[in-house]
Formats: structure tokens, sequence, C-alpha cells
């Protein structure tokens, strides 16, 4: 029996794209003469209290039809990893944790995996309060989740436009990190832990990250005078992060990051006010199909 967790507005609040994808869902099943139950998600958190009471009753596979932020509530109403697996239909905005684990976009591909593809472990972030699957950082990126949020129309164009406003009106914080018990010191625009490689509707913000390697990537980038910020934007967008002098890169199992300052950690695209910043990387525990 599959379990599909959609979100009905997934892809654009007036839900004509998950109508779609969920008529493509019955029909290729149906066809297939496949068991599946569909339950909808009404109101944010539905999906995490969803996940619970479906992995309570017995659910085995868990197939979530919606994008990143529906991934988010998910895992974090996850439970017996060693009997349930996570199947992931594309059908956010973003879709960024899809896409580093190579995924279709295609529904009838998408589910093609599901069906014959294989459950494989894929790591996720376990913080002490809450699960990450792609990307934790604070810093610019929550900057921009708060614009990004206060804008009427919400897609990719709308993230990237928020994010070029807010690199000329940030403040830089102090932070320092400790990974694998090793401490540095940092005056940075941003403290990124990466599993995905990419962010914000594909913002590479880690082109090297794996979310099955077994690691975080730590990524924090020092201040630069203001006429080299387009410059360092343009490198972002075009993969090359990583390659500004300016960046620290550095892969590690258990991060912690200790700010003296209120902040607010977004995870997955969530935001989360001043939650413990530690965060270590789970491998062989989460199945999914890919």
């Amino acid at each position: 029996m599959l379990d599909f967790l959609i979100n009905p507005i997934a892809g654009g609040k007036h839900g004509k794209k998950i109508r779609k994808t969920t008529d493509v869902i019955k029909s290729v099943l149906d066809k297939k003469g496949v068991a599946y139950t569909l339950h909808f998600s009404k109101e944010r958190g539905d999906a995490k209290t969803l996940t619970k009471t479906l992995i309570a009753n017995g659910a085995t596979d868990i197939i979530v039809v919606g994008g990143d932020g529906t991934l988010h509530e998910v895992i974090n109403g996850f439970s017996n990893f060693d009997n349930v697996n996570l199947g992931i239909i594309p059908c956010g905005t973003g879709n960024d944790f899809a896409s580093a684990l190579n995924l279709p976009f295609n529904v009838e591909k998408a589910i093609d995996v599901i069906l014959n593809g294989k459950a494989q472990y894929t790591d996720f972030m376990q913080m002490p309060t809450v699960r990450g699957l792609n990307v934790i950082g604070t810093g610019i990126d929550v900057d921009v989740l708060k614009r990004y949020e206060s804008l009427k129309r919400k897609n990719k164009f709308g993230y990237t436009s928020s994010l070029v406003k807010t690199l000329f009106n940030f403040e830089y914080s102090d932070f320092t990190a400790n990974l694998d018990g090793k401490e540095t010191k940092h005056h940075s625009f941003i403290a990124g832990i990466a599993n995905g490689y990419r962010y914000g509707g594909g913002i590479p913000i880690c082109p090297v990250a794996e979310p099955t390697d077994g690691k975080l990537d730590f990524i924090a980038v020092k201040e630069m005078p203001k006429l080299k910020i387009i410059g360092a934007f343009l490198k972002l967008k075009a993969g090359k992060i990583l390659k500004l002098k300016q960046t620290t890169h550095v892969k590690a199992e258990k991060i912690k990051i200790d700010i003296a300052k209120p902040y607010t950690v977004n995870v997955d695209g969530e935001l989360y006010d001043d939650i413990p910043f530690e965060i270590e990387i789970v491998t062989n525990t989460l199945k999914v199909y890919r």
C-alpha cells in the first residue's frame, strides 16, 4: 500500500499543478492495479501530523507530493525508519532536495522510480529540536526568506530578487563554528550547512554537497567591499561560490554554531527562532526511493 501525502497548494496557491499531478498518479496506479490511498494536508503542520498518524497505523511507504516545505514537515513526523520508506513526487516551487537526489520531475517517471526503484539510505540532518533534509543556515538566507515571504507572488524570480535586495542591506554576523571539535571564528553573512547542494529554487549554495556522503558541508563567506558583492552574487548563481577567496568550506559530521545575539535559523525554508544550532548528520537510517 502506497500512502500519498499531498500538499494541495504545492507549486501555486490555486492548486492547478497539484490537481494535474494527482490525476496522473491515480490514472497510472489504477492501470497498474497498485493499492494506494491519497491524504491531503489542510493547513501548515498537517503533513507532520499525518505522517505520524499514518506510520502509527502501519504505513510502510509515505509518498510526498509537494515541495521542500512538505518534505520538511514529513521528515519531522517520521519514525520507524527500519520499516517505512519515503518517496518523492516533486511538485513544489523549488524542489531543491528532489534535485539533489536527481529525481525526475516528470510525474510518470517519478512514479516509476517508486514502483521499480529501490529505497536507498539517504542522509538527513538532526538538530536537538528539529530535522532538516536540504540546507540549514542563519544570516543572509534568513533575511532573504523574510523578504520573500512578504511577496504576493512567490516563485523562483521572487526569491532571486529578494536575495539581490538583501545583499545590499545586510549586517554581517560574528559567530564561532565548532566543526568536529575544531573551533573557528567567523565574521560572515552566512553560517550555512548543506546536505543538498542548492536552495531557494535552484541557487547552488554548495555544489559539492551530496546527501549520500555521510558529511555536512559548512559554508561561510567573509565580509567584502560592496563593489564586489555583484561579482560574488554572479559566482553564486553560476555555482562557483566555493571558489571565492572569501568563502570557507569544510566537511564535517557534527557542527555547532555559537552566536552571541538572538538569531533565527532557516531549516529547509522554515524559520525557527533561537533553537540550539547544533547539527549532526544521520546516515544509514532514512530510506528514500531514488
